[in-house]
């Protein structure tokens, strides 16, 4: 495998590919995913001896309920019901993390719980609708797409060798599949801009596409940006004068495929604080910028360049212009299970260190600051599905450290499939009394649409992007009579399931090639 036949958003080895499979072809369909599945920037570590017993827990109760219920395991496993056994399959195995009730396998209650969450304000911060699938087809889902509403954008800049993503499945996980309200469309930079995910023009060709059929605010864009290319400051200049997107979004790293000659850092004085000048005079003065979530062997497979991927140039950026808001996708934290499951969770419960993350929450008191924020994207999902305790003290650090006005959704969907099952688990989880108590947390997750998770969900990112999240929630009628609203009502009606289908890899270990 050549650099250049390397699916596109892999930053794994050749050897690393080799021991993966397509998760959509080889995973178990579960509403809750029963291993990691990475979106190829990391290593997806193989299925663990819990996440096999939660697996076949799922299986079980499935075919009980399913043959209950005169219906097929899989039309059960795509229902809320479905869902419910998923997170009480995890609480028997990973210990009660999760606020489920065997009452939820009965189909009406599970329908009472559609009802009671109908209207939360959701808006993912990261999502994305390309992945290269080895054919060398072209991103046609896009092109189809907008032709079929009727408004026909001009994308012809979206590359033709990413159809994995279409826009056609996008919009299906995220706005018919999930609770979704608003996503932010994002991109990623390459050293070949060959490579790119998708130009600055065609995001908000998307956006715009978007928004006219659905008749409402319902996608937004970035631009992304590339310190130290030649010329890269002309492209800001255009990108606010034409393009106007909601923020920013570049990688510290430079190319996230290895080490690039275009890493930089956010304390650049000569680099990016006139960048920071004109970005907030345009305003358009927030960033989210790509740290944490590398590959294995990062130090080795980013020489060079990995340190651009911490959080130690974030500080003082932040201290000199207050005016901008930095958010930090992935909450920073380093490659995720590096180490097993326990050795993390070890590290943690000895000195309440998490690599990278606790940098990150640490940096407004260090500091000074309120304006950095921790994105979820990829690392509440693999966190979530392989240690849910790790996962509530990841949580649990960022809402009392950096405080839960700091702490913003993102998905990185749709490589992971429909985000549902992850707001879920988001509306579900809970910081454990005793992790309280020992860290000297005051601050819980709370209820699954009370304060501080509104504020993760969705509050947080309205304030960022100049949306009033409150009056959207109290009345969500342009989002309830919209034209996604109607689809997915029509879609519901005529029996419309989540896949439960992910799209990133999973680790070969443990698995053959065939869904079960």
């Amino acid at each position: 495998m050549t650099e250049k036949q390397r699916p596109f958003g892999v930053s794994m080895t050749e050897r690393e590919m080799d021991e993966c499979l397509p998760a959509d072809e080889a995973a178990f369909r579960s509403p809750v995913p029963t291993q990691i599945v990475s979106n190829g920037e990391y290593n997806p570590l193989p299925q663990t001896a819990k996440q096999k017993q939660v697996e076949s827990l799922i299986k079980e109760t499935a075919d009980k309920q399913a043959k209950l219920h005169n219906t097929s395991r899989r039309k059960f496993l795509a229902s809320s019901s479905g869902m419910a056994a998923a997170f009480l399959a995890m609480n028997k195995i990973h210990g009660s993390l999760f606020d489920v009730n065997a009452a939820e396998l009965n189909p009406d209650a599970a329908g009472d719980r559609r009802t009671t969450y109908k209207g939360q304000f959701i808006f993912d911060d990261q999502t994305h609708f390309i992945r290269d699938d080895f054919k060398e087809e072209g991103l046609l889902g896009l092109t189809k797409w907008a032709e079929g509403a009727g408004v026909n954008p001009n994308i012809n800049s979206v590359p033709t060798n990413l159809s994995r993503y279409k826009m056609d499945n996008y919009l299906k996980e995220i706005f018919l599949d999930s609770d979704t309200t608003i996503a932010l469309l994002s991109g990623a930079p390459f050293d070949d801009p060959n490579w790119w995910l998708l130009s600055n023009d065609a995001i908000q060709n998307a956006c715009r596409a978007v928004n006219k059929m659905a008749g409402s605010v319902r996608m937004l864009g970035h631009s992304v940006i590339t310190p130290k290319y030649p010329n890269w400051m002309d492209e800001v200049d255009r990108a606010i004068e034409e393009l106007k997107p909601v923020s920013w979004k570049s990688y510290t790293i430079g190319d996230p495929f290895g080490p690039s000659k275009y890493a930089w850092r956010l304390d650049d004085e000569k680099l990016m604080y006139p960048f920071y000048e004109k970005a907030i005079k345009s305003g358009i003065n927030t960033i989210c910028i790509h740290k944490g979530l590398m590959p294995l062997d990062y130090e080795k497979a980013f020489a060079g360049t990995w340190e651009s991927a911490t959080v130690n140039d974030l500080g003082q950026a932040a201290k000199d212009w207050p005016g901008m808001n930095f958010v930090i996708y992935h909450s920073a934290l380093r490659p995720w299970l590096a180490e097993k499951p326990d050795v993390e969770m070890a590290q943690f419960e000895k000195d309440g260190y998490i690599q990278w993350s606790t940098d990150l929450a640490r940096i407004p008191e260090k500091f000074g600051v309120n304006n950095v924020y921790a994105e979820l994207g990829s690392v509440f999902a693999s966190t979530a599905v392989t240690n849910p305790r790790f996962c509530a003290a990841f949580l649990g650090q960022l809402v009392n450290e950096m405080g839960p006005d700091r702490v913003v959704w993102g998905t990185d969907s749709v490589w992971y499939g429909s985000p549902q099952w992850q707001i879920e688990a988001m509306r579900r989880i809970e910081i454990p009394e005793d992790m309280m108590k020992k860290q000297g947390w005051k601050i819980p997750l709370g209820d699954g649409q009370g304060s501080v998770k509104n504020k993760i969900f969705g509050e947080n990112s309205a304030k960022l992007y100049n949306l009033d999240a409150q009056k959207i929630a109290a009345d969500a009628k342009a989002f309830d009579n919209d034209k996604i609203a109607q689809m997915k009502a029509e879609y519901l009606a005529m029996g419309g399931d989540r896949s439960n289908a992910a799209y990133g890899y999973i680790a070969k270990e443990g698995r053959d090639n065939v869904k079960s």
